[in-house]
């Protein structure tokens, strides 16, 4: 059962990396990220 879970969470590490890529990969999202950021200071 423990080698079950582990496969598990490295599949959610897996996706949630995936999922990072994809999005550093669209211009828009960047450029609303960098806005989101300035706007702090």
């Amino acid at each position: 059962m423990k080698l079950f879970w582990h496969g598990v969470w490295w599949a959610v590490a897996a996706a949630v990396l995936a999922a990072v890529f994809l999005l550093y990969t669209q211009p828009e999202f960047m450029v609303q990220m960098a806005n989101q950021l300035w706007s702090c200071f």
